[in-house]
């Protein structure tokens, strides 16, 4: 091989490793924001014993069900008739009740259901309850139990099926494949490990809700991308976008940020929430908005100048600031975002204002004893006197 050629397998190597540990990065991503995840990849390719590793990094139980080997009484619960009620119960299996003795003992739990992609639809639609609530016949499995699946894409899967929608909808989609050199080291030092840090819950539930307000102020300006069902075969079953998934973008973002993960890894979940249409205008128009910081507004409201061309900037402003505010309520903060919404309202775009001013005026948010100014009562008078009525 000569050196150009060396170089450029060299390159190519280094990114097909890149994109294998940004995939396995948003895993992680996944199980910080408790969002199901299903991996796509050929058979043999490692899925399942990376999974299981994870048993060993965090402390984790995993519990592997073969999908494709369990009838949907396995999911849904096998009827059983209570004598002294008269009632029917829907016994769960042993799989669950599992799950569930762990949880007793205090440790979490991954799912992690296998060759999802061989399930007949019968049974897919059984699963639907446990991968989006949790409860399995009538047993719920513990609060923080993991759910993630692994498929081989249906041309190759054996007695393969497309995932019903209704299904597809449940997950982030992530793309898996196992370079090289990854399993020349796996062989030799060991399987490369999922990386989940210890993020603060609350550093996770603050970026959701950012991301969350980023979401709708998207899908404000957007309203066509709020439901858009896959509209060929070549995208049945993977991820599309609707309210349950933009939910579960936004709550991706916000693991994935607070973790302190790339654009990349923030990128890959998106696609594999939204599908990557919806994803890449979603990220174009959230670098578009500029927003400025909500702490600074909210220590100077008197230095924002209204964009009034910009309505989206304005009404992702608007939730930001509000937003902010309510993490930290005190009575200086409550008073200047009143005034920022006031001068939203007076910049002619009362329906922003109202909107977060009918929330920011409310006893519930209010500190005791604050009173708005006499510019709060002029610009926002008729949704506080809606209140106060």
């Amino acid at each position: 091989m000569d050196q150009g050629a060396f170089l450029w397998a060299a390159v190519t190597v280094s990114r097909v490793n890149q994109r294998y540990a940004d995939t396995i990065t948003a895993l992680g991503a996944a199980l910080i924001a408790r969002v199901p995840a299903l991996l796509w990849g050929p058979p043999g390719q490692g899925k399942t014993s990376v999974i299981e590793s994870l048993g060993d990094d965090l402390h984790f139980h995993v519990e592997t069900v073969i999908a494709s080997l369990h009838e949907p009484a396995d999911f849904a619960g096998l009827p059983m008739l209570d004598p002294v009620k008269g009632t029917t119960r829907m016994l769960p299996p042993g799989w669950a009740r599992r799950v569930v003795e762990v949880g007793e003992s205090g440790r979490p739990s991954v799912v992690f259901y296998d060759e999802i992609s061989t399930t007949p639809p019968a049974t897919q639609a059984a699963l639907l309850r446990p991968i989006l609530t949790g409860w399995v016949g009538d047993l719920k499995l513990p609060e923080g139990t993991c759910s993630v699946a692994a498929a081989n894409p249906p041309e190759i899967a054996a007695d393969g099926w497309d995932l019903a929608p209704p299904l597809a909808n449940r997950f982030v989609h992530l793309d898996w494949t196992l370079p090289a050199d990854v399993v020349r080291d796996g062989f030799t030092v060991g399987w490369p490990r999922v990386p989940v840090p210890p993020v603060a819950p609350d550093l996770v539930a603050k970026a959701t809700v950012s991301a969350k307000m980023l979401a709708g102020t998207f899908l404000r300006a957007r309203p066509e991308l709020v439901t858009r069902m896959p509209s060929s075969s070549e995208q049945a079953g993977r991820a599309f976008p609707t309210p349950r998934s933009w939910e579960m973008g936004a709550r991706l973002h916000g693991a994935a940020k607070a973790a302190g993960f790339s654009e990349t890894v923030v990128l890959l979940l998106l696609n594999g929430a939204v599908g990557p249409a919806a994803a890449a205008e979603f990220l174009e128009f959230v670098r578009q908005l500029d927003l400025p910081d909500p702490q600074e507004l909210l220590k100077d409201p008197s230095a924002y100048v209204v964009p009034v061309r910009r309505a989206d900037q304005v009404f992702a402003t608007a939730a930001s600031v509000f937003t902010a505010m309510t993490n930290d309520p005190t009575p200086e903060r409550w008073l200047a975002c009143g005034t920022i919404l006031a001068r939203i309202a007076d910049a002619g775009m009362a329906d922003i204002a109202y909107l977060y001013a009918r929330r920011w005026g409310s006893p519930a948010t209010r500190p005791p004893g604050v009173l708005p100014t006499a510019d709060h009562l002029r610009a926002l008078g008729p949704i506080l006197a809606e209140l106060r009525g």
